[in-house]
């Protein structure tokens, strides 16, 4: 190896010399909201993961593997779906899953063997996300798997490492988190202007958005009054953020810290006024690797003495490959935005794409104009048709809108996804009115309540609804949140033959 390489490798795969600012500081701030954000995603699946793909949920895992095992070899499988649920995907293993992922968490949240638990708790998400199927095809979950892979890269070894100073970050683990905060912002402003949706280039983009967002807040509510030239405002402002300023992240320490402040207080007002999850939180806590150690001096936060321990060589290599790969795949997917990527130089990206740690992200490309509800419904006779109450999505119009990120109600979430689309596109639904028919626990359980209190029904319908929010004047006089108009069914009526079997009656044929 030539020196110059050499040295190369050490400046970005070893640890920092003296003279260069390192992160030790950010490191420790962001494993510890790494860890909350880990905890919020597992005890989120705590209270769905049954009803979603349990043994009687809507997509149960089992199926899922079982068909990929007759369609693929065993080697190809796995790399097609890389799950822990292989060795079994029951009501136990998935319970134990969601248990080891909650510990893995705390641990990792009070800096308990941090690289150890950052591994567990990625290991376990990955194996949730590979087998959710259409309940995990959000972009924040390969926001966090992205992140949790760098970070066992990036993380401090041994039990207690306090703040890590005898195993700094290396400069390429840290910049490899900042391009993935670059890429968050700067891909979502492309796609921005890439879509060609006019509302961006109008500036009317915001005027909505608050109400048709998946699951609006109260504050959203007050906030959609606002006049329009503080929403086009807004929109000029978000392109800027997305599109130029995010270059900051290249210029000298004084301006990474105005741009600190400033995506900060960005991603804050974005967690009040819309309820995505995880995604703003993580968004948020990487950023604090816009400040490195000497800008956390000024806040005080010393650093203790101690010479870096050296690394094991292969441990240094190991690293590299995976940082160089993850790069490479990441530089692929952002270029494809802009020119066509030949298919032999996007060949490592594509083999890594079943772990969604090289991903290409792009938010709200497209502006939703109009906010769609689907409710389930179900009678007992024929004649009168009962709601299946939701937990968090806009039911009631009495009922004001909440706060609930970083918990992801993935139910919920794919109900909105649905609602723009049709029946034929998302037969997951009909399948929720299959479990609803046989009153599936588990299904029952994503839901606020049983409607009919332990009876069965004797038919379960999807009713499609156009929901938007009253005016100040209304909801001062009636106290009602939204306006809403029922549009028909949805999909179409789920029941019992004569032969006892289940049977589906689509919309086009009632």
């Amino acid at each position: 190896m030539s020196t110059t390489l050499r040295e190369l490798a050490a400046r970005w795969f070893g640890p920092p010399d003296a003279a260069t600012a390192g992160y030790l500081w950010a490191r420790w701030i962001f494993l510890r909201a790494l860890g909350l954000i880990f905890f919020s995603a597992f005890y989120s699946l705590a209270g769905q993961v049954q009803g979603l793909i349990g043994p009687q949920g809507i997509l149960p895992a089992g199926e899922y593997l079982s068909a990929l095992a007759q369609l693929l070899s065993p080697l190809h499988r796995v790399w097609a779906a890389p799950t822990l649920f292989w060795l079994g995907a029951g009501h136990t293993a998935l319970t134990i899953a969601v248990a080891a992922g909650i510990i893995a968490s705390l641990l990792l949240t009070f800096n308990v063997w941090p690289r150890a638990s950052t591994i567990a708790c990625t290991v376990l998400f990955l194996s949730f996300v590979a087998a959710l199927q259409v309940f995990s095809s959000y972009q924040s979950d390969g926001m966090l798997l992205e992140a949790g892979v760098l970070s066992a890269i990036l993380a401090p070894t041994g039990m207690r490492p306090g703040l890590g100073a005898l195993h700094p970050p290396s400069r390429a683990s840290v910049f490899l988190l900042q391009w993935e905060w670059f890429r968050i912002y700067f891909e979502s402003g492309v796609v921005k202007l890439a879509s060609g949706d006019p509302t961006w280039r109008a500036l009317t983009a915001m005027d909505h958005y608050y109400e048709n967002a998946p699951l609006p807040t109260w504050i959203g509510y007050y906030v959609q009054h606002l006049p329009h030239a503080f929403h086009a405002a807004v929109v000029v402002f978000t392109l800027a953020v997305e599109l130029v300023l995010v270059w900051g992240l290249f210029a000298p320490r004084r301006w990474r810290i105005v741009l600190f402040a400033i995506v900060s207080a960005m991603q804050v007002s974005i967690i009040l006024t819309a309820n995505y999850a995880f995604l703003n939180y993580l968004v948020l806590a990487l950023g604090i690797f816009l400040l490195d150690d000497r800008a956390m001096a000024r806040l005080r936060l010393r650093l203790p003495a101690g010479t870096p321990v050296l690394r094991p060589r292969w441990r240094t290599w190991g690293a590299a490959v995976a940082l160089v790969w993850i790069f490479y795949s990441t530089v692929a997917a952002l270029a494809a935005y802009f020119i066509p990527v030949p298919r032999l130089l996007a060949f490592p990206a594509r083999a890594i794409a079943p772990f969604r740690i090289a991903n290409a992200y792009g938010l709200f490309a497209v502006m939703t104009p109009e906010r769609y509800e689907i409710e389930f419904q179900g009678t007992t006779d024929g004649t009168t048709w009962v709601p299946y109450p939701f937990r968090y999505k806009p039911q009631d119009p009495q009922a004001a809108p909440g706060i609930y990120a970083p918990y992801q109600p993935r139910f919920e979430w794919n109900l909105w996804f649905a609602s723009l689309g049709e029946w034929q596109e998302n037969e997951w639904v009909v399948l929720t009115q299959q479990r609803l028919l046989e009153r599936s626990r588990a299904v029952l359980e994503l839901f606020a309540r049983d409607p009919f209190r332990g009876r069965a029904p004797l038919q379960v319908r999807a009713v499609l609804w156009k929901y938007w929010f009253t005016d100040l004047d209304t909801k001062n006089r009636t106290g009602r949140w939204w306006n809403r108009r029922v549009l028909g069914s949805y999909s179409g009526i789920v029941d019992r033959g004569p032969d006892g079997e289940i049977r589906f009656t689509p919309t086009d044929a009632d």
